[in-house]
């Protein structure tokens, strides 16, 4: 500036020079400037942007949470009237349980049930759904109960074929499937032949479905058939049961 007022004229190429020096300096400065305002905008910009997102999620989260259980509620009302619609409900009073926990080994098959004597559930209760027995109570606490299932080694549940009525007794094998045992040699007895209890022993009432004949093998040295029966319920798909009551006593 001193030069250029002493020599108004003469200035010319040293101000060029200056010009020339500086010049890279103040686009260097200026860009720079420029480029941290620039960032300072957009991180504030993307912290906000971030924040609505989180909002929005959350939100997006509650309802499909929200839906989820409406999608359960309905499900579970649709289930519990399958279960219910084959009895009479004038005839024994029940109760519907949930499947809380499995036992499910090569030694023990057992489930776990959120009914217990607070329900009026008690030991040697029958537990079914809508395909038939699933097993019968062995121990109730006041809030839950442990079940013993059909194909249980322990199981035995006194049986007949609905067809010819003759008579045994569906024993668990420890596998899924179970055993028809002390059925004669004579009987008449066909694959898919339908087992149900015949209602002694005091834990199943007649007529409930156990299951249908798979396999018979007749050795004619022997005095009894070996009969393989299916559970007609699908005991490693549980999610709810009937467990029947003890008839209220007037």
């Amino acid at each position: 500036m001193t030069v250029n007022v002493r020599y108004e004229k003469s200035n010319l190429l040293f101000e060029s020079i200056v010009v020339w020096f500086f010049s890279p300096i103040q686009n260097l400065l200026t860009s720079t400037t420029s480029y941290v305002s620039d960032a300072f905008d957009h991180y504030f910009f993307l912290v906000e942007t971030s924040k609505e997102n989180d909002r929005l999620l959350l939100k997006v989260n509650l309802l499909s949470k929200k839906n989820n259980e409406l999608i359960e509620r309905n499900k579970l009302l649709e289930r519990s009237d399958n279960l219910i619609e084959f009895l009479d409900k004038d005839e024994r009073p029940f109760v519907i349980a949930k499947v809380i926990g499995y036992d499910a080994t090569q030694w023990s098959k057992v489930i776990f049930i959120n009914r217990g004597t607070n329900h009026k559930v008690q030991k040697n209760s029958s537990v079914m759904n809508n395909a038939g027995i699933i097993g019968h109570v062995i121990h109730s606490s006041p809030n839950s109960s442990k079940v013993l299932l059909i194909t249980d080694g322990r199981s035995a549940v006194d049986s007949l074929f609905q067809e010819t009525r003759e008579s045994g007794i569906t024993v668990g094998t420890g596998e899924n499937i179970c055993e028809m045992k002390f059925v004669p040699i004579s009987a008449k007895i066909n694959l898919g032949d339908k087992v149900i209890s015949s209602g002694l022993g005091g834990v199943f009432p007649k007529g409930l479905v156990v299951g249908r004949v798979v396999d018979i093998v007749k050795q004619s040295q022997e005095l009894f058939q070996d009969i393989m029966v299916e559970p007609s319920a699908d005991l490693s798909n549980i999610e709810e049961v009937i467990v029947l009551l003890p008839n209220q006593v007037e």
